[in-house]
């Protein structure tokens, strides 16, 4: 007999400690929402470009915005244990912020379906804020990526849930 509450079990091993893809087919469909946010800080110059859109490859957050929708709805290739799922909406926007040297960027993933879409919204963040790094990267090599985490989620047997101290 125990007493107190239990640590969370790891989902992804099984009892003999092998990675283990969840079986989800028992879980109730509900609408899973999820938001990821990240930021990519460069130089002034390479803000005003991408603000300016004035960057040699072109329309860099056109780009990232499609390459960040392209690598949620490619997660599962990308992160082992991830179902594949049939998101119903990806939306990825960006936030130039000038004064505090980043563009913010945030994704929005949902679906109707049996487990979460937290790994889809931070896979699009993730590849958006790179994608940003690629086209920008022969004005400013040492821009920097931080701060990828997920806000918020929704649905499933947790409900809701907001990430503390945004």
């Amino acid at each position: 007999m125990s007493i107190g509450p239990q640590p969370a079990k790891l989902s992804h091993v099984d009892q003999s400690g092998s990675a283990n893809m969840v079986d989800v087919s028992d879980k109730q469909v509900t609408k899973r929402v999820a938001i990821a946010e990240g930021f990519i800080y460069m130089s002034d110059e390479t803000i005003r470009q991408v603000l300016d859109n004035k960057n040699a490859k072109g329309d860099v957050i056109s780009v990232a915005r499609v390459a960040g929708i392209q690598g949620a709805k490619k997660c599962a290739d990308l992160v082992p244990l991830c179902h594949p799922l049939a998101l119903s909406k990806v939306n990825v926007d960006f936030y130039i912020q000038p004064e505090q040297g980043r563009v913010r960027v945030e994704a929005l993933c949902r679906l109707t379906g049996q487990t979460g879409v937290e790994m889809e919204a931070l896979t699009a963040v993730s590849v958006a804020t790179l994608t940003l790094f690629d086209m920008c990267k022969a004005v400013d090599p040492f821009m920097r990526i931080e701060g990828i985490k997920v806000l918020h989620k929704e649905g499933g047997k947790s409900g809701n849930k907001y990430q503390q101290g945004k």
